[in-house]
Order: structure tokens, then C-alpha cells, then sequence
């Protein structure tokens, strides 16, 4: 499975920006896409989450209610829209792909075994 992010750029603070991934090759070998994010010298943290069977969605809380995951099954393809941007979601963003769909282990990039090259994100105040 070959993962391919795009989308990241510099925004203003309450700006937008919409991430893409597009998934290639065995993508039946997933049964999740997930965003994750990090800055330097941090962990890879978790932000948002969709199953490819059902849509079913989840958030980290310092995004619920201003970013939306969405997926278009039919071409492959996740999105990450990010509305009321904020200095804190500076990042590089990841796209992944995993085998699980339990909810507890989606939130955790170890159950991501396939990962984009990522798009970096700069949200400016």
C-alpha cells in the first residue's frame, strides 16, 4: 500500500486548509485511514481517524468540531479539512493506513503499518 499526502501550506490563524491522501497498490490490505501529526522532537500524535467500511469517524479532542475526515472510496482518497486553525496545529501531517478497527487501537500509531511522507502544515498567528 502506497500512501501519498498533499495539501499542507502556511495559513493564517482561523484560516483553512484541506489535506488529500491518496492510497494505491493493496489498499484492501486497510480497513482504517488515519491523520497524524507531529513536531519536532515530539511523538507522532493521533488526529483523526475513518474506517473504509461504514465511515465511522473519530477525533482527538484538540480538533473535534473544526476538522472533518472524510473518504471517496471509489478513487482511494482520504481528506483531512481543517477549518479555525490555530498556531498549535503547526505540524507535519501524516497519512496512515491500518488493519484494525478497534476503536481503541486506532488511535495509536503502532496499528499503522502504512504511512504517507507527509505535508507540512504552518499555521501563523
Amino acid at each position: 500500500v502506497q500512501l501519498q499526502a498533499s495539501g499542507g501550506g502556511l495559513v493564517q490563524a482561523g484560516g483553512s486548509l484541506r489535506l488529500s491522501c491518496a492510497a494505491s497498490g493493496r489498499t484492501f490490505r486497510t480497513r482504517a485511514m488515519g491523520w497524524f501529526r507531529q513536531t519536532p522532537g515530539k511523538e507522532r500524535d493521533f488526529v483523526a481517524v475513518i474506517k473504509w467500511s461504514g465511515g465511522s469517524t473519530y477525533y482527538a479532542d484538540s480538533v473535534k468540531g473544526r476538522f472533518t475526515i472524510s473518504r471517496d472510496n471509489a478513487n482511494s482518497m482520504v481528506y483531512l479539512q481543517m477549518n479555525s486553525l490555530k498556531p498549535d496545529d503547526t505540524a507535519v501531517y501524516y497519512c496512515a493506513g491500518s488493519d484494525t478497527v478497534i476503536h481503541s487501537e486506532l488511535h495509536s500509531s503502532r496499528f499503522y503499518h502504512y504511512w504517507g511522507q507527509g505535508t507540512q502544515v504552518t499555521v501563523s498567528s
